[in-house]
């Protein structure tokens, strides 16, 4: 080495993450030898912090903004370190990554895969995607160094979200199902979900070394096998209350319908036959089944003209049945 490249190496020198690109995490200084120079100041910007590992060991943590005089300062570890040095050029081999302490805004989410839970109110399984958004910030960073980043020059953002992402299904899974909401309520309970989603994840997320400061649970999305069960569930729901509302159970009005379409076509509904009782004449069994409600006694001609405009709707009786019934109803009022 030249003398005037071996002066010029030992001149005066700045520290800092000037130009801090918006999509980083954690960036190393750049320094061909590792070396810190006479008169050298660290400058740690509002938003950073530094981590200094010399000879392979994190020796500090400066995560208070300002200007660190490397050559007067009276930090610990600098003022050890300047013990060590000798001359102007020293084997002693120093690091300095910075970080990023400011919080991550709006970084969008959205489940790859389906979560799995059976729904606690209509006992089916459910799977769906789920998506929304969320915000972070480093917590420790000595450990997220360490255990995450290690000798890597750098780890962006984008990183850390996908890091973060993949502790979520988890966490989404087990908090729908201890919170016994069914797929209908999902929807209605989001700020509630999305509240104990965060704090289950912050209980993981520590270990990496982040902190979710916000966690937004937007919206979820069945899939088609959930949808058509969903939709079997909500006819066989809306059935049993039409039936309650005509005074019928739903095992009544399913009978009713079964014999009615036996009736129908008497010849090709074989099966039909076999749980009616074969040899039945099944007409004349719907016949006798829908008189048995057409003539059944009631204290309450209300109730009993539900029944009938029920009956009607589902082609069970005919208009001209239901405008006899009702006429003879009609007159006890």
């Amino acid at each position: 080495m030249g003398i005037g490249s071996f002066f010029r190496n030992q001149l005066s020198q700045v520290i800092e993450w000037n130009n801090q690109q918006p999509d980083m995490l954690v960036w190393k200084f750049p320094s061909e030898k590792d070396e810190i120079k006479n008169a050298s100041k660290l400058i740690i910007s509002p938003g950073q912090g530094a981590i200094l590992v010399y000879e392979g060991k994190v020796t500090d943590n400066l995560a208070t903004e300002g200007i660190y005089d490397l050559e007067t300062d009276n930090h610990p570890f600098i003022t050890t370190l300047l013990k060590l040095r000798t001359n102007f050029e020293s084997e002693h081999k120093l690091k300095i990554w910075f970080y990023r302490t400011a919080e991550n805004v709006n970084q969008g989410w959205g489940t790859a895969q389906m979560i799995k839970y059976m729904d606690p109110v209509y006992k089916i399984p459910v799977e769906l995607g789920a998506n929304g958004t969320f915000s972070f910030r480093i917590s420790n960073p000595l450990y997220l160094f360490s255990n995450v980043v290690g000798a890597k020059d750098t780890f962006t953002i984008l990183e850390a979200r996908l890091l973060l992402q993949s502790r979520f299904p988890e966490s989404l899974s087990a908090v729908l199902a201890q919170s016994g909401a069914s797929y209908q309520q999902i929807d209605a309970q989001l700020p509630v979900l999305s509240a104990s989603i965060k704090a289950q994840l912050n209980a993981e997320l520590d270990k990496l070394g982040f902190e979710l400061t916000d966690f937004k649970l937007n919206g979820t999305i069945f899939d088609d096998a959930t949808k058509e069960r969903i939709s079997k569930v909500a006819n066989i729901t809306a059935e049993a209350m039409a039936a309650g509302e005509g005074g019928l159970t739903y095992v009544e009005m399913q009978k009713l319908k079964a014999l009615r379409d036996a009736a129908r076509n008497e010849g090709g509904l074989a099966g039909a036959g076999l749980q009616l009782g074969v040899g039945m004449d099944l007409g004349k069994t719907f016949n006798t089944a829908k008189d048995e409600h057409l003539n059944a006694q009631s204290t309450d001609a209300v109730s009993k003209l539900k029944q009938l405009k029920l009956l009607l709707d589902e082609g069970i009786i005919t208009q001209e049945e239901f405008d006899n019934k009702k006429k003879e109803w009609m007159d006890k009022l």
